[in-house]
Parts: C-alpha cells; structure tokens; sequence
C-alpha cells in the first residue's frame, strides 16, 4: 500500500503560457473545492426536505448551490482567459443530454400542456441545470489531486454523520431528523418520519435523506470511498476516521431495510473485488462476517428482515404496484416514442396518483429513446473516463479511487431500474458530482500537461500537444518559472 502526502502530479510544474510555468499547488482562498464542499454539507447535513421559504424543491439550499455552481461554469466559458484549456468529455455528455432533454421539453411545449405539467417541466430542466452545474464545475475546476481528495473527504465525513443519524434512529425509534430544522427555512411535505415494514418490530429510517431508498442507496455509494481513505489516508488519524466511517454506513444500510440498497452494495463489492488484491478481499470478507455477526447480536431479526423481502417479494404490494403500470408505460411510448410527453410531466396529481418507480421506464415515457440514450450515456460516459485514469495511472492509490468512482456510476444505473432516483436530490446531485470527479480524474492523469493542467490562463502561442515535448523544445531550452498573473 502506497500513499503520498503530495501526489507526484501536483509537485510537477503547470505550463501557463510559452516557455512560462507555474506550480500546480497555488490555493485560492474561495475555489471550486471549497464552494462543492460547503454545497456537500448543505446537502446532507440537513433533512432533504429543508427549502427556502416560498421556493419548490428545487430550492434547497445545497441545489441553490449547484445553481451557482453551474452559473460560475458558464461565465467562465464567455471569456477566454478563464477558460480551462484543453478537451473533456465530460462537456460533451452533458451537452448532448442538456441537448436530448431541450428535443422532449420542446415537444411537450407543441404537445399543448396543462399548467401542472407545464410547471413541472420547468421544474426538471431547473434541476438539471443544477446537476449538470456541479458535474461540469467539478471535472473543470478541482485544481489538482489535494483539492479532489479534500472534496472526497468532505463526502466521505458527511456520509458517516448521515450513517449515524440512521443507526440512532433505529436503535431509539427516536427521529433526530425533526430536530435540525434549520430557522429560517421551511419544510416542505414534512420530514420523513419512521417507517414500519411488514409484520416484524423493525422500522426503516431514512436519516436526513428524502425517502428510505435514497438513503440506502447514499450508503452503498459512499461506503467504498470509506474504504478508500481507510486504506490509503495519509494521515494515520484519517484513516481510523473512515474504518469508523465504513463500519457506520455498513451497519445503516440495512437499517433501511430497502431491496435496493442489498443490491446496491452487492453491486459495490462486485466492482471493488476487480481492484483489490487477494489479500484485501480475504480481509474485507472477515470483515464482512464481522459486522454481519454484530448486527445478528445487536439487532437480532434485522437481517431476517431484510432477507423476508427477497424470499417473500411475490406476496409484496409494493412490487406488483410496479409492475401493474408497465401496461400504460408501453401505451405512452408507442404515441411519442422518439422525444416523448416532455420532461417530468407524469404528475402524479393528473394521473390518479401514478408514480412509476423506474426512472429507465420513467425517462423513457417523458423523454423518449432519445432522453433514454442520452441518460444513459453520461453515466457510461464517466465509467469509461474512470476507466481510463485507472489504466494510466501507476498509483495503485490512484487505481483505488478509479474502482470506486465506477461502482457509484454501476449502483446509479441499477437503482435507476428501482426508483425514480431523479425525484431524490441528494442521490442524483451526489451522483453528478462523483460524474464531474470522474472527468477530473481523466483530466488529472493525462499524458499531456496541456490537458493535465489546472491553470484556465490561455497560451500566448500554442505549445505542441504531444505529451511531453511541450516541456523542453531542445536540449539548450531554458524553463522560466513566473507567477501566472501580469507584472504591474
């Protein structure tokens, strides 16, 4: 196991303009690291259902964030001296899904709507501005490996405070949730309370997260992150801090006693297994067993629980509820089957209450093949770009932290087929935010330092762009190393 301090990359010199460099550590004191990390703690800290006063869901404060997030990204693109240089993918995606969901909110406009599918189409293409904000903010902006990893740390502590506030929950049928009502914002819809499940004495929680589901599945995507840091932390203090952190959202998951968060963790350990070594996966099995045994001592029939919902999932109402609407789904379809009724406007108020628990079958009828495709393809997107850092990269730290950026995108695809996990903030902005960490990762481990970068200052005259020749031009070439602003 290998861990830097300072990863090699952000000791190495930043080429700013011709024959000018610089390093790739200077600290602004408000930075896109900083501002992500503020919005991170907004959006778990406090119950998902905290709004501004007279604002929708989309008013939270950590999405009011993202807005900016996303606002800051887009003036940066009018002025060329603070545009980051070089290509990112990432961009790409997100135009073409900006571009497919723009096709389906146009066509629900010549389609004639109802005021309430008219507001909640404007509704979704608001939200998306906020999660395409933080992806793109993110695999632009994060400077070097430090300000990454600090961003990850944030989310990482915040995931254990959510974790703990679960445990207690349902170790004290008590919903802590109720008292971090924060004055001066309002609940909207009520705090999600505690949940009976079935016939046995057990409760779902859902922490500070909107709906049980969600907070399940928040768990499973932030657990291999723990790992992560327990394993290769620099500091020995944080690296106990995430073994604590891993065991808290081990131990919470099933607290939730939700189908989709079993899954989603299992989809985790699939992913991981691929990057570790025998000996961890030997290690991460025991300790398995242990935490496992610990919840069969401490909370006995718990597990029984949550193994009732697979064995006994014919006799569940909640699963024949889905599959009963799978019929009007194929009927919406064949009438709009390219751009579809336009964006969120199966309201649930004009549709006898309908709420499809899928958001592959849920996109499909409001947004068409082409919402499907282009959803599809910015979580395919971001695995290919982790994909690609974790094969560049000689840091077996490095390669970790690849691993587990893949495992979140494969538990987004997979709970997207079990809930409608857009309508869940928390999740799809956290998602977003680890699609933007993805392209930085990409951007970070690239061959040329061009596009390796963190400096947005433009070149004087472009320097070749084939790896590193653009370093030294001969052998007599002199490197002046100068500050990146303008001498007065």
């Amino acid at each position: 196991m290998t861990s830097f301090a300072v990863h090699p990359v952000d000791l190495e010199p930043s080429l700013v303009a011709e024959g000018t460099y610089a390093t790739r550590r200077r600290r602004a004191r408000i930075d896109v690291a900083a501002v992500v990390s503020v919005m991170i703690c907004l959006l778990y800290l406090i119950p998902g259902t905290l709004i501004v006063p007279n604002m929708s869901f989309a008013g939270r404060p950590a999405l009011l964030v993202a807005f900016a997030l996303f606002a800051w990204w887009a003036l940066t693109r009018l002025n060329r001296r603070l545009v980051m240089t070089g290509p990112q993918p990432i961009r790409w995606a997100a135009f073409l899904y900006l571009a497919g969901t723009m096709g389906s909110y146009l066509a629900g406009l010549l389609r004639g709507l109802p005021a309430l599918e008219a507001n909640a189409q404007n509704f979704a293409m608001l939200q998306l501005f906020q999660f395409l904000g933080v992806a793109l903010v993110v695999a632009d902006g994060i400077p070097n490996w430090e300000r990454l990893k600090g961003v990850l740390r944030v989310f990482v502590w915040c995931a254990g405070y959510m974790a703990t506030i679960g445990i207690v929950q349902s170790t004290t049928r008590v919903n802590i949730a109720e008292y971090l009502v924060v004055p001066g914002l309002e609940v909207k819809g009520g705090i999600i309370g505690l949940s009976q499940r079935g016939s046995g004495e057990f409760f779902r929680v859902a922490s500070t997260a909107a709906h049980y589901i969600e907070f399940s599945a928040l768990m499973a995507v932030a657990l291999p992150f723990a790992i992560h840091f327990a394993r290769y932390a620099a500091l020995k203090r944080h690296r106990y801090f995430a073994v604590l952190v891993a065991l808290l959202t081990a131990v919470a998951l099933p607290m939730s006693i939700s189908r989709t968060g079993v899954v989603a963790v299992a989809a985790v350990l699939v992913v991981m297994m691929i990057a570790w070594s025998w000996r961890v996966r030997y290690n991460m099995l025991l300790l398995s067993v242990a935490v496992i045994a610990g919840l069969m001592v401490v909370r006995p029939g718990l597990l029984g629980t949550v193994k009732y919902m697979f064995t006994g999932a014919e006799e569940d109402p909640s699963i024949s509820g889905r599959t009963d609407d799978y019929e009007l789904v194929g009927h919406w379809f064949s009438q709009r089957p390219w751009l579809g009724r336009g964006p969120n406007t199966l309201v649930p108020e004009l549709y006898d209450g309908l709420v499809l628990d899928n958001q592959w079958l849920y996109t499909l009828v409001t947004g068409g093949l082409t919402g499907v495709i282009v959803f599809a393809l910015m979580h395919l997107t971001a695995i290919v770009l982790a994909a690609i850092a974790w094969r560049r990269s000689p840091i077996a730290e490095d390669r970790h932290l690849c691993a587990a950026l893949i495992s979140a995108q494969v538990v987004s695809l997979l709970v997207a087929a079990t809930v409608d996990s857009l309508w869940f903030t928390t999740f799809a902005l956290t998602v977003f935010l680890l699609m933007g960490v993805c392209g930085a990762v990409w951007r970070l481990t690239h061959p040329a330092r061009t596009v390796r970068t963190s400096t947005v200052m433009p070149f004087n005259e472009a320097p070749e762009r084939d790896g590193e020749h653009n370093v030294e031009r001969s052998a007599d070439a002199v490197i002046r190393i100068a500050p990146v602003y303008r001498r007065r």
